[in-house]
């Protein structure tokens, strides 16, 4: 992820900033239902050779990452929705090399999220709902990245577009990028939870106003980038944690936590960790991702 690449993190303060207040008022209203917390850790690919030997086994054909993938982290953050919608065969194939309870969760495509200032979306929105049909219980939670130039003062083109959205069958969590929501975020999700809709929470060194921590429904939906498993990558896994732990306290029905390092490589080393930490501090029994290139002990 280029957005907010730093190339020297030395003087960056890295801590999470507090909960806006309004958090306690949506989690308050989830935590009505009672229901555990549903956990999704996961990474933006599954294509990437360097993970075979490692993450997946060795000489592990293209054709079979996503199958591996699949049963190492139980999401996947699917950007390349962004660009274009797979056909109907491709999605079938993703659907059988994937356990039930695997969750994608897909990045609505640019021709939505980056017109709309244009004409009316009808067309595009429903071949989005198709695409997502077809994934079943695959599907987790699709989110809309609006571009960095996108303000408040364009709110009357995102409110058409929630207006048009499918919330009876699709959820959807947004990302936004301009300064100017941050300002008035209060005011964005009270509105975004009259629809149902979610905030993307963003984690990267050179944008610290997109780790906003707001939340407005039952769902938190993470984008961490990490700095090549620098220490701090680390730190800051633990203080998500301990965030994690009090949302859970609060009632959070279900968490997506994705995550980035550059050129994603060392990325499962961190979603790993992650995972055991969570295991650890929150008494869960998450899978551990298994390493290929590690000799397992039997006791």
């Amino acid at each position: 992820m280029e957005f907010g690449k730093v190339s020297d993190i030395s003087g960056i303060d890295f801590s999470l900033p507090p909960d806006p207040a309004f958090n306690r008022y949506y989690l308050s209203k989830a935590a009505t239902t009672k229901q555990a917390t549903r956990w999704f850790v996961g990474c933006p690919i599954w294509v990437q050779k360097e993970w075979a030997g490692k993450w997946y086994p060795p000489q592990t054909p293209s054709q079979k990452y996503l199958w591996h993938y699949s049963r190492q982290f139980n999401t996947i953050e699917l950007n390349s929705t962004h660009y274009a919608l797979p056909g109907g065969t491709t999605v079938q194939k993703w659907v059988e090399q994937t356990p039930g309870s695997f969750r994608f969760c897909p990045k609505l495509p640019q021709g939505i999220s980056h017109q709309l200032d244009g004409p009316f979306l009808k067309k595009e929105i429903e071949a989005f709902v198709a695409f997502c049909d077809a994934l079943g219980e695959r599907l987790g939670t699709p989110f809309m990245q609006l571009p960095p130039a996108f303000t408040t003062r364009q709110s009357t083109f995102l409110l058409r577009f929630l207006d048009s959205y499918p919330f009876d069958k699709l959820p959807l969590s947004i990302e936004f990028r301009h300064a100017s929501w941050f300002k008035y975020l209060s005011r964005t999700a009270d509105k975004l939870h009259s629809y149902g809709a979610g905030l993307v929470i963003t984690d990267v060194a050179g944008r610290r106003d997109v780790l906003h921590m707001g939340l407005c429904n039952a769902t938190a939906m993470i984008r961490f980038v990490g700095n090549g498993l620098h220490p701090t990558d680390y730190s800051r896994i633990d203080e998500w944690v301990e965030r994690l732990a009090h949302w859970q306290a609060q009632g959070i029905e279900q968490v997506f936590f994705f995550v980035h390092e550059p050129d994603n490589v060392q990325a499962p080393d961190l979603a790993a960790y992650l995972i055991c930490q969570l295991n650890q501090k929150l008494g869960l029994d998450l899978k551990v991702p298994q390493r290929f290139d590690i000799q397992q002990s039997l006791f």
